[in-house]
């Protein structure tokens, strides 16, 4: 026995195995007297502390596991806790700023219902003095965003944020935005409009005393993409139009869903004036719609001739080429060219000098001199400055498509320089205040022909000479004609000898018209079409259509088509005269050339109506 009992230190210490006694009192420590055992169950909280969830405290499934001192201290064994354990363990360990800190780890791997369960349990335990736990503003919304992402409604958020008032809480800007974000979810736009517009004008009149509840950027974006899935467009344009000028930044979405919604709506003056604004302030001037948005937006300002929006367009446009170019690897992108094209012949009918500047320069920077612009491109361009009176600039525009040009030899190059199509619209404005605009327009062009280098315009004398037969000045359309080879030293071609028979016939010189188509066929220049056009006007201002059926045969000779027009001068021209064999000629020719003429109806009613009158008179 004695060896026994010797050998128990080194049982001890060796093994793991507990001695094994048969004493009684050994196995007996002694206990102070009151000292109450470890695992009993705490009583219930004070019902004075005032905890406005008390009668649940008590009454909870985990109120039956012990009470520890709040510490941030991990208590011994929290590992090996059940996940129930666990939540309850740091509801009633962590502070206010501890749960903080936690809130925000846990937002990163989005636990969110782990964050609902520990704050719910929170807010029923007691901090340090005994006294229920009363979260901030701030923490309130940890548990807000939770409930969000896990799928609570409107109604939800509304029913828990009124919550607040009970521990004496003002919902600050980012609790609004939570409920905002909500109804902004909800996939019923329309029945949520309303209500947040509300909720929006409630934020501003808060936000006179308590600056914390003012609404910010987010708030503005929720409420107007609200409006803007709503349809109600006025609406979320106000709201856009009061961001703005409380400084807020518009996100990109709210910008896009904007010009996309004014361009549905055709309000492109007001989506101007937005863009305006917007320009104006240092956050917001850098948005920039997508690609394919910009397409369609300037697609939709030059159809509405609406310049203004067109710049804007080409301004977006020349944003994202900057931006392509800076890039690595560069990015090239290239506005087109028919778009362009579009776009100086708005600044044409608008007068709009900087859209036809503006859409030249994103031209050149589109095609970065890897080829000529097109010749509609020329053409829209001389069409705009004759439009706004700046002859020299048109001018300068078709010598830079002479050069390009000029010598081409496709069969469509002829008509690139006609005075009576192509060109017209320059021709038109050398006669825009009469003999004064020609002569000085003349004078410029000579001058320039003793230029250096010399500058000298076979185009630009067969735009002067129709001109004056516009005005009906066949002596200074005569003159022009015979300096282009005395002054200039050129040789006329058949738009010049066009532009001469045009002059003489539209004052009924039809003789002196017909010499001039003899001359020049003498000299072995060929004919156009536009010459027995005019040719049949000539002979119809004389009132012969056999005359003028004999151009058309000579015409068909050529083996040019007789246009619809052409023949239905004539036909009327046959009625007024009675001479029915014509009209006969020109019924077969339509049949040839399978031309539907129609009828002239309203035009035989009025040539009646007309001398009824006379004769009543």
């Amino acid at each position: 026995m004695a060896i026994l009992i010797r050998s128990r230190p080194l049982i001890r210490k060796f093994t793991n195995f507990k001695s094994i006694t048969t004493v009684p009192f050994l196995s007996q420590e002694p206990q102070l007297a009151g000292t109450p055992p470890e695992n009993t169950t705490p009583l219930p909280p004070n019902p004075s502390s005032g905890s406005p969830l008390y009668n649940e405290n008590w009454r909870s499934p985990f109120a039956a596991t012990s009470q520890s001192v709040s510490s941030s201290v991990v208590p011994l064994g929290f590992l090996r806790q059940s996940p129930a354990a666990r939540i309850q363990a740091m509801s009633e360990s962590l502070d206010g700023e501890g749960l903080m800190n936690l809130f925000a780890d846990w937002v990163t791997t989005q636990r969110w219902e782990d964050m609902k369960q520990v704050f719910e349990l929170w807010i029923r335990s007691l901090d340090r003095n005994g006294k229920p736990n009363k979260p901030d503003a701030n923490l309130f919304n940890y548990y807000l965003r939770a409930n969000l992402m896990m799928g609570a409604t409107a109604d939800d958020l509304l029913g828990l944020a009124s919550q607040m008032e009970e521990y004496g809480l003002v919902a600050n800007t980012a609790s609004h935005n939570l409920i905002l974000k909500a109804m902004f979810q909800s996939g019923e736009p329309l029945s949520w409009a309303d209500k947040a517009v509300k909720l929006l004008e409630r934020m501003i009149a808060i936000g006179v005393e308590f600056k914390e509840a003012l609404p910010d950027e987010e708030s503005y974006d929720l409420v107007t993409g609200l409006l803007f899935k709503a349809n109600l467009i006025d609406d979320a344009l106000k709201y856009i139009d009061s961001a703005l000028k409380s400084g807020y930044k518009l996100s990109m979405n709210v910008f896009n869903e904007c010009v996309r919604s004014c361009i549905y709506s055709n309000r492109l003056d007001t989506l101007v004036s937005i863009i305006e604004k917007c320009k104006k302030t240092d956050q917001n001037k850098g948005l920039l719609p997508p690609w394919n948005m910009c397409t369609h937006l300037a697609d939709c300002a030059l159809q509405a001739d609406n310049s203004e929006l067109a710049f804007t367009s080409l301004e977006f446009f020349v944003k994202w080429i900057v931006r392509g170019e800076t890039v690595k690897p560069p990015v090239l992108l290239s506005v087109d060219e028919g778009l362009l094209v579009a776009a100086l012949g708005t600044a044409g009918r608008t007068y709009n000098v900087k859209l036809l500047n503006g859409a030249w320069e994103v031209l050149k920077r589109s095609l970065r001199q890897m080829r000529i612009p097109n010749p509609e491109s020329f053409l829209a361009k001389i069409y705009a400055h004759a439009s706004l009176g700046q002859l020299q600039n048109a001018f300068a525009t078709l010598h830079e498509f002479e050069k390009a040009y000029s010598s081409s030899k496709e069969e469509s190059a002829e008509e690139l320089f006609s005075p009576f199509t192509s060109l017209n619209p320059l021709a038109v404005a050398c006669c825009r205040n009469g003999f004064v605009t020609l002569d000085s327009v003349y004078y410029q062009l000579e001058n320039l022909s003793r230029a250096e280098p010399p500058f000298k315009s076979l185009a630009a004398l067969n735009c002067v000479i129709l001109g004056c037969a516009n005005i009906w000045d066949i002596d200074r359309a005569y003159q022009t004609f015979a300096a282009i080879e005395s002054t200039f030293g050129l040789t006329p071609d058949i738009h010049s000898y066009n532009a001469l028979i045009y002059a003489f016939g539209k004052l009924g010189k039809r003789d002196e018209a017909t010499k001039v188509y003899e001359h020049f066929m003498d000299l072995g220049v060929k004919p156009n079409e536009m010459t027995y056009s005019l040719l049949v006007d000539a002979h119809l201002i004389k009132r012969e259509p056999k005359a003028a059926l004999s151009v058309v045969d000579e015409m068909v000779h050529a083996q040019y088509k007789p246009s619809k027009d052409m023949l239905k001068k004539i036909r009327r021209r046959c009625t007024r005269e009675m001479d029915y064999e014509s009209d006969d000629r020109v019924e077969e020719l339509t049949k040839k050339f399978n031309i539907r003429m129609g009828t002239e109806n309203r035009r035989n009613m009025l040539f009646n109506l007309r001398y009824n009158m006379e004769y009543s008179g």
